[in-house]
């Protein structure tokens, strides 16, 4: 019996930089380099988890990329 199944994968509001540089299209090194520099702040595109792992906030990415970071 031939399955048409279909999958829909969501992902979750903070994901690993590789899973990140997936879904925007920037490169791991891109990313790593925005944390880096201060381009993208923690606790508006980024966190860190408990275990100091960065984590993209992805909901603060598209305000980033849409030009609406919101105030501190």
């Amino acid at each position: 019996m031939k399955s048409n199944a279909q999958f829909a994968i969501s992902s979750s509001r903070y994901v690993r930089i590789p899973l990140a540089a997936a879904r925007t299209g920037y490169s791991v090194e891109a990313i790593e380099t925005k944390v880096k520099r201060g381009v993208w702040l923690l606790g508006k595109e980024y966190i860190r988890a408990p275990d100091g792992a960065v984590l993209i906030d992805m909901e603060g990415y598209e305000r980033w990329a849409e030009g609406q970071r919101l105030a501190a």
